[in-house]
């Protein structure tokens, strides 16, 4: 039996009946025994309270380490491998002169919770290395909650205070040479691999640092994972190929995590391996497998102001380096403006996201946004502006049964009046209804409507067959907008 195991084992001496939960064990939010179902989705879970002992050993040998090893830990002339190992001999010998009655699972514990620690990301390491969680959020060192296959659940790690927490997010910060503190709370920044990170710090969180980390996948998913998901159908994808091949504009659109970043990721793919592309984000994210790429990041303002970098500098700056095309990982303010600019100058085959929840909707926030640039432009210039420069617009929605899906693909087929007007090629059939376990049903279905730009990807060499647009029946004829 652990050390761990012993301390709470009094935990199975409480009396039958007693109406009260097991020594040792936290009550779910709002109330309620252990093992009842508690969270949101309905995510069963346990939390144990942390072992003081036990943490107080590992935060002895943690600061132990840190003195031995001091600048070894940052030594790059060492490779991973070599330090992991370091770091595992210079644990066990520690752990061998300690006379607390360790048995080998709390040593094989420590060991690797100290390992994460200093070499890692602390207890959240296994949770990154887990490849079904998409998403990791720590609300605090007592509550880390993660997202499997569209769900939420909370999971029994925990941190052993704020101070620790604070510094598993400084260390991350401080990887992209940003920083995180009281005058400064709030911080993108990214991991590795890629994933995206957000952190929020006192004074402006309540109840200790929040952390949240979107996972991406070391291996980037193709048009054919989508696919297979559903995300969307094969004549759908067989009709991005073709649009983003043909040099379209194309806009994606969505709600928070609705998978706005991962289907641009995938699109960008489809662009030829010879052309030059310029890639611009807050924090680098995307994952494109061409030789010919350059990526840009965005830079905050330093401690005295000065120094920030927005993305409309980069966009300003990206026409100056002759690019084949432009790939902006999202628009959300004045760069709105730069970028229809340069889809309309000469740049085609230009790739953005923005937040919104319909077609419709996205040509109502375009037109928001290029009013934040500062220029008294009239409506329908931008509206001009607008339908000149987009082509497509690929609505994705996150569903109620945790699934993404691109709900609707429209042409954005010119002005009639002062009206863009738009026309959906393909549908998601929400008619179709759900399942017994709250599954949708339904699919992404083609309207039978053959686009005006397919003229346009004739004079690529690009043939669409009919069989592409074959239209489906509707489970009703009243579809979701």
């Amino acid at each position: 039996m652990s050390l761990y195991d012993r301390i709470y084992q009094k935990r199975d001496e409480e009396p039958e009946g007693s109406g009260q939960p097991p020594s040792g064990w936290a009550p779910p939010p709002g109330g309620g025994q252990p093992g009842e179902l508690g969270g949101e989705g309905g995510a069963m879970f346990f939390q144990r309270r942390r072992d003081p002992i036990m943490d107080t050993l590992r935060q002895r040998i943690h600061q132990q380490l840190i003195s031995e090893l001091g600048p070894t830990l940052y030594d790059t002339r060492i490779n991973e491998q070599e330090l992991r190992q370091r770091v595992i001999d210079s644990l066990q010998e520690a752990l061998s002169q300690e006379q607390a009655p360790l048995s080998p699972a709390d040593k094989n514990q420590l060991v690797q919770d100290i390992s994460d620690d200093i070499l890692g990301y602390g207890p959240i390491e296994p949770l990154l290395r887990d490849g079904d969680i998409t998403e990791i959020m720590c609300n605090g060192p007592d509550s880390v909650w993660i997202e499997r296959s569209g769900r939420l659940e909370r999971t029994n790690i925990t941190f052993a205070n704020e101070a620790h927490l604070r510094r598993i997010i400084d260390r991350i910060v401080a990887q992209v040479g940003r920083r995180v503190d009281e005058a400064n709370p709030l911080v993108d920044a990214r991991l590795p691999d890629g994933s995206r990170v957000n952190a929020v710090v006192t004074p402006l969180a309540i109840g200790g640092p929040f952390l949240t980390i979107r996972k991406f996948s070391a291996d980037p998913l193709r048009i054919d994972d989508l696919v297979r998901f559903g995300t969307l159908s094969k004549q759908a994808a067989d009709l991005l190929q073709a649009c983003v091949q043909g040099q379209l504009n194309i806009i994606v659109s969505g709600g928070t995590g609705s998978g706005k970043t991962t289907t641009l990721n995938v699109l960008s793919s489809f662009i030829p391996d010879n052309e030059r592309i310029i890639t611009i984000e807050d924090s680098k994210e995307l994952q494109l497998i061409q030789n010919h790429v350059l990526s840009l990041e965005s830079r905050p303002a330093n401690i005295e102001g000065r120094g920030e970098i927005t993305i409309r500098d980069l966009v300003r700056n990206t026409l100056r380096m002759r690019p084949d095309r432009i790939v902006v990982g999202e628009v959300r303010g004045a760069e709105t403006l730069d970028m229809l600019q340069a889809m309309n100058t000469g740049h085609e085959g230009s790739l953005t996201t923005i937040h919104a929840n319909t077609p419709r909707d996205t040509i109502a926030r375009l037109e928001t946004l290029v009013m934040m640039a500062g220029f008294d432009l009239p409506l329908p210039a931008i509206r001009q502006q607008i339908s000149s420069a987009i082509d497509l617009i690929v609505e994705m929605s996150r569903l109620q049964d945790g699934t993404r899906r691109i709900t609707h693909i429209t042409e954005v087929q010119g002005m009639e009046g002062d009206t863009i007007v738009l026309q959906d090629v393909f549908l998601f059939d929400f008619g179709m209804g759900v399942d017994k376990h709250g599954k949708f049903l339904g699919h992404l279905k083609a309207t039978g409507v053959r686009p005006k730009f397919t003229e346009k990807l004739k004079d690529f060499g690009i043939n669409l067959t009919p069989a592409v647009f074959q239209p489906e029946a509707f489970a009703r004829s009243g579809r979701r907008a």
